[in-house]
This record gives structure tokens, C-alpha cells and sequence, in this order.
């Protein structure tokens, strides 16, 4: 994915679990607003306020994730997948985590890197993670 690019949502992305699809579209719009604000801005501070932003927002989009699965028992349906999205969600987490505190050492990541970390790996999460959590959602509630 080319990262001086816009993420452009699409029906590709969405997954049928409304909830879900709004804080996906939150999150794209998240990572346009920081490519482009790191394209005129790409200094500790911004680097920092930037990470410290999205990871929030997505500490919370993962918490509603795993209420679903909690809610519609998605760990008995499969077990592994169930592990697999947790252990993502879990992953990013740290990922983040350790690219804000590289930022506060002062050795922090390329604006062009960790917009294409952001990029690759929600798009990525979603049509390969959610949308298997979103089946399984959309069978228990229809």
C-alpha cells in the first residue's frame, strides 16, 4: 500500500456489524489525518501526540471487539480465532507502545514507516480478522 496515499474507504472494508464498520472508518480517517499531518509536521512532539492519539482510540475500538466476542462466546465457536484476533489486538498494542517509547528516547520511527505500520495493519486486521469475527456476529444476531 502506497502511503502517500489516502486510505479511501470502500465497501471492501466494511464487515456488516455496524458498530465495528463506524470505528473502522474512525480509525482510517485517524491514520489520513496523521499521514497528513506528519506530511507537514514530522517532529518528536507530533510523532508522540500522533501515537498517543491513535493508540487510545484504538485500545477502545479493541475493547468493543472483545465485548462481542465475550458477548456471543466467540472463543467456543473457535477457539483459535478467537486467540488469534486477542493476540493482534494485543500485538498492535505493544507495537505502539514500543514506537512511542523510542519516540521519548529520541530515536523515533520515519513518518513514511509508521504510516505504512498504521495502513498495512488495519487494513489487514480488518479483511482478515474482523471480518471472521463479524461473520460469526452477524450469524448469532440474525
Amino acid at each position: 500500500m502506497d502511503n502517500s496515499e489516502k486510505i479511501v474507504w470502500n465497501s471492501d472494508y466494511d464487515t456488516g456489524v455496524e458498530e465495528m464498520d463506524e470505528q473502522h472508518r474512525i480509525l482510517v480517517n485517524t491514520i489520513n489525518e496523521a499521514r497528513e499531518k506528519l506530511s507537514k509536521d514530522a517532529s518528536l512532539e507530533a510523532l508522540e501526540n500522533i501515537t498517543r492519539d491513535l493508540l487510545s482510540y484504538a485500545l477502545y475500538h479493541f475493547e468493543t471487539e472483545e465485548e462481542m466476542m465475550q458477548e456471543h462466546d466467540y472463543k467456543a465457536y473457535s477457539q483459535e480465532e478467537y486467540e488469534t484476533h486477542m493476540k493482534q489486538h494485543r500485538d498492535f498494542s505493544a507495537q505502539v507502545v514500543a514506537v512511542r517509547e523510542s519516540i521519548k528516547l529520541g530515536n523515533p520511527i520515519t513518518k513514511e514507516d509508521l504510516i505504512e505500520f498504521l495502513m498495512s495493519w488495519l487494513i489487514n486486521h480488518i479483511n482478515n480478522t474482523d471480518k471472521k469475527l463479524a461473520r460469526f456476529v452477524n450469524s448469532r444476531i440474525k
